[in-house]
């Protein structure tokens, strides 16, 4: 293996930001576009008050988010029937395949690390717009 190819590690700043598909702008962080990453994707998410996600599932590869700032709200499952909380200092896991979607309905930021199973940004993101409006706000 040459020296051109050989994996190194990388220091990632999450100074840009990119839209992804469920309607949130995200930090870049660590991902296949960023660092060639193989299996991880991690990202820093600021959702700012009064804002929500579009429903959607990520088809192949799971979720999982530590809340470093404020609370979110998602509401999940195949209906969006199911709901939690998450707030500062609790982690959330969300399975491949499961409908969610993601809320801030406080009067501050909410600030999250999103680490997913597949290395690219929006592989697998698939929008559910039918869920959309099962969710007020």
């Amino acid at each position: 293996m040459d020296a051109s190819t050989k994996p190194t590690c990388r220091l990632v700043k999450p100074s840009a930001a990119y839209d992804g598909k469920q309607g949130l702008s995200y930090f870049q962080g660590i991902a296949a576009e960023t660092v060639g990453s193989k299996g991880i994707c991690m990202h820093l998410l600021t959702i700012p008050p009064g804002t929500r996600a579009k429903a959607h599932l990520h088809e192949n590869h799971e979720t999982a988010i530590y809340m470093l700032s404020g609370s979110a709200h998602t509401w999940y499952g195949d209906r969006l029937e199911e709901h939690v909380v998450v707030h500062a200092g609790e982690l959330f896991y969300i399975p491949a395949g499961v409908p969610h979607l993601p809320a801030n309905l406080s009067n501050t930021p909410c600030t999250a690390i999103i680490a997913r199973t597949d290395p690219n940004e929006q592989e697998s993101v698939v929008l559910l717009p039918e869920l959309d409006r099962l969710v007020k706000g």
